[in-house]
């Protein structure tokens, strides 16, 4: 298996639902920011709703840290659709809902369930120049916390700007950094 960390993201052409409308986001369409693609097995399901509501309460803080979300099911847009229109939940949803009716994307990002089409719980963030930085897959009876989501791409920025720094665990905006050199070998 290839390891995903620092790979280029995949070439990809699907429909979205987005702000009312239906459109068409590819891979071009992220080049140049960061983007974070959140991938969950199914609309209409219950653990999913509390995911995308989690991330939709951060999406005003990601967007003014230059990242846009993209969820993405194996469902069609036309789904995504239904569910925005009868769920209040997903009614607060104002990043694109990516579709995946032929699993293609979540092959590509590794989180395809051939046997059930759907996709595992996936957490990918990509920088601007299309690397992803972040890959985090889970169970889907495991449901992810946003503000851990956050804090991620708060280090992941950081690094990106700060050369020779790293972020150590529980690490958060403003907090110290490490530079990493033979000094500190054995010392933490």
């Amino acid at each position: 298996m290839t390891p995903i960390i620092n790979s280029q993201l995949p070439e990809f052409k699907v429909q979205a639902f987005h702000n009312g409308q239906f459109k068409t986001v590819t891979h071009e369409d992220v080049k140049g920011k960061w983007a974070i693609f959140f991938f969950y097995p199914a609309d209409f399901t219950f653990v999913c709703p509390t995911e995308l509501v989690d991330v939709a309460e951060k999406y005003e803080k990601l967007q003014a840290m230059g990242v846009e979300v993209y969820s993405v099911s194996t469902d069609s847009h036309f789904v995504h659709k239904a569910w925005h229109d009868t769920s209040d939940s997903i009614k607060k949803i104002n990043y694109p809902m990516l579709a995946d009716p032929t699993g293609a994307l979540s092959r590509a990002f590794g989180v395809m369930i051939e046997e059930d089409g759907m996709a595992y719980r996936g957490t990918f963030v990509v920088n601007p120049e299309g690397l992803i930085k972040i890959a985090e897959i889970h169970d889907n009876n495991i449901g992810r916390n946003a503000d851990e989501l956050l804090r991620k791409v708060e280090a992941a920025q950081f690094v990106a700007t700060h050369k020779g720094e790293v972020c150590p665990a529980k690490w958060k905006q403003g907090a110290e950094t490490l530079k990493p050199s033979i000094d500190l070998v054995g010392k933490i």
